[in-house]
Formats: structure tokens, sequence, C-alpha cells
């Protein structure tokens, strides 16, 4: 990313209301009414199964029709202009996405296209998507094609922590795996004065909330996982769903992204990584871009320590690739360095063949540093791990 250091210019963007809690899918009516009148729901049939009946009580409580669309899966350009259609069809003024990541950025982008509000129920916080200006296109392959950047954010966030709780725990899982590279990556750019998604200068707002997630993530994470395999709700569980929706969200996109998305980038455009869910090629980001900073060997070696705890792949091998096959590395790091890629952001130049030297490198020391701790030996992930 480009630096500002012409036009000095700071600035942190947020969504107009995030609301979490046990039970709070029952108030979305009531938080819509004060959006539009005539909302357009969009999820899978498989969320929707969960959720349907709750949003469509709520809203009869709140004097607004139902409206529910389908989602296509994928938040492609094609996937997206449907929607739009969809959303002229129905005269909608505001379009609300129910799901996961994926749902949400179609949502975003087709909403905007549309001209009209847009709000977001996330049922899992597996990344930080719900609360932020931009949306990641992929083509209908799965393959990251761009991001795009919206004038505002979501007028609604709102979280049902239980829902959350209900669902798959490797799910939270990502979602710590996205948030703390968040910390990473605003502290990364801060360092080098570069611009962030929201369009200026790192605030010390944005970089502060960067750590807090980080903070909360170390302090949390791992007995809030164990409560969600359970599928309760704690104390811990709300930080850690907070932690990876809000404060990552805002972290993000006030604080800046650096190399770890950057290289989750580069690894969609090998194929054997597209099963992974967005927080679990992150971690694999996270742990090179500590290598590329030539970071503290204690860092390094808490970190992966740490996330193999939380249940994150540390190693090529987890993800189907091998320090051996160079090719497959340098078709990930071309793709991590291209120009306005967020690798640009790190406070110091980044070659191609600086992130195929960091990647090769990780295998070997990762599985040192598991086995010295007494961590199970590298496995392959899998789709919702």
């Amino acid at each position: 990313m480009a630096s500002f250091a012409a036009n000095p210019i700071r600035t942190v963007i947020s969504p107009g209301r995030y609301v979490q809690g046990k039970g709070a899918i029952h108030a979305v009516g009531h938080h819509l009414k004060a959006i539009g009148s005539t909302p357009l729901f969009v999820a899978d049939d498989l969320v929707w199964g969960l959720v349907g009946h709750d949003v469509e009580t709520s809203l009869k409580e709140a004097g607004l029709a139902l409206a529910r669309e389908r989602f296509g899966g994928v938040p492609s350009a094609v996937e997206i202009d449907r929607l739009v259609g969809v959303i002229a069809e129905k005269g909608a003024d505001v379009v609300v996405a129910v799901g996961g990541g994926s749902t949400i950025d179609a949502v975003k982008a087709a909403g905007h296209l549309a001209g009209i509000r847009w709000a977001n129920c996330p049922t899992v916080a597996s990344t930080d998507a719900p609360t932020s200006a931009l949306a990641v296109i992929y083509t209908e392959t799965g393959e990251f094609e761009e991001y795009r950047f919206f004038p505002r954010n979501p007028d609604l966030v709102l979280v049902d922590s239980q829902i959350v709780a209900n669902a798959p725990v490797s799910l939270l899982v990502a979602g710590v795996g996205d948030a703390l590279a968040t910390w990473l990556e605003a502290r990364a750019t801060s360092r080098s004065g570069s611009a962030t998604m929201a369009g200026g200068l790192p605030t010390l707002t944005g970089t502060a909330l960067a750590q807090l997630s980080w903070d909360v993530l170390w302090e949390s994470a791992l007995p809030a996982i164990e409560a969600v395999k359970d599928h309760q709700v704690t104390p811990a569980v709300e930080k850690v769903i907070e932690a990876n929706t809000l404060l990552s969200g805002l972290g993000f996109e006030s604080g800046g992204l650096a190399a770890a998305h950057a290289i989750h980038n580069g690894l969609t455009a090998v194929p054997g990584t597209h099963g992974l869910a967005h927080g679990q090629k992150v971690n694999i980001g996270s742990v090179t871009q500590l290598v590329l900073e030539g970071a503290p060997t204690s860092d390094v070696r808490e970190f992966i320590e740490f996330t193999t705890r939380v249940g994150l792949p540390t190693t090529l091998s987890e993800v189907g690739l091998s320090s051996d096959d160079l090719g497959s590395l340098r078709t990930v790091a071309n793709a991590a360095t291209v120009p306005g890629e967020t690798i640009h952001a790190m406070p110091f130049d980044v070659r191609s063949e600086d992130v195929v030297s960091a990647l090769a490198s990780i295998e070997r020391y990762a599985t040192k540093v598991r086995a010295e701790a007494g961590l199970a030996a590298p496995k392959r992930y899998t789709a919702h791990h």
C-alpha cells in the first residue's frame, strides 16, 4: 500500500452499530426498523434452517415483512450481480447477510451496487469481515480476485453469541487465526507509515484496538475454544467473539494489513489450499511474516506453540504444500507480492524470493518447536477442520 507521507491524514472507520450477546437474533427486527422498511435477507439453506424462524418472529414483532434469497456460495462478481438483480426485483431498501464471511462480502458488494443500506448477522466468528467497508471478491473457482472498497461500513452488525457457540468449533478457531494477524500487521503498518484500508495513515485508535484484540486472544482463546466444544457461552467466549469480529475488524481496517494477509491471498493461488478456512491460511501468513521480520526467536516460538494449541496450522504440510515444491511456493510468493498487495506496507522491501525463503523455512523450524514443546506432529488440515 502506498504511503500517505505527502498528505498525513489519519482516519478510523466503523459500523454504525454493533450488537452482541446471547439471544441477540431476537432483536434483529427492532434494530433493522431504524434502517429500512423492506429488508431482504440473504443466507444459505443450512444457516436459514438454523435461524430463519427466529428472524421471522423478530421481524413480525417489528412489523416488517420477510423476504429471503439463497446465497450461491462464493462472493464472485457473478453472484454479486445476481443479488443486485434480486434486490431490485424485491424493492428492498436494506439487505441483510446471515452467515459467514462469504455471504457477508457478497451482500456488502451487492448492497453498495444497488444503492441501498446493508447489515450483517454473522452466525460464526470465523473472520473479521462483518464490520468492514470492503469485500474480498473471488473467482467462481475460489481464487482471490480483488478487494472492493465501499464509502461506508455496514449500518448494523448483530452477533448472537449462542448461534456462534452452536457452530463448529473449527470456525471459532479460524477466527482466532484471522484476528491474531491483526496486531502483527497493524504493528508493521504503524512502523512503515503506510496507508490502511480506511484510506489514510493508521490512527492510535486503530492500532490500539488491534493490540487489544491480540491481548484478549492470548488470554481467552483456549478456554473459549473448550467452552464452544460444548456449545456453551462463557465470558471468555464473549470476549473472543468480540476480538475476532469487532476488535479485529476495526484493527485491520484502521490499523493496516501487511504481509500475513498478502500471503493468505497468495496461498489461494494454489488449488490445494482452497478447502481451508481463511484464518487457517492467514496463520501461515502470520508465521511467515514473523520470519520475514527477523522477529526474536522467542516470539516466533511462542506464536507457533500458542497457535498449535489453538488448533491452527503452522507448517506448510498442514495446508497441502511442501518446502521442496519450490514451484508452488513461487506461485504463492508471486501472487503475494504483486503491486498494490498489502505486503508492501511492511517497513522494508519484500521481494518474491524473500517470501519463498521464509515459507520454505517454516516447515522444519515449526516441526522442531512443536516436538520440543510436546505438541502434535503436523497433519493435513481439510475444509472446516
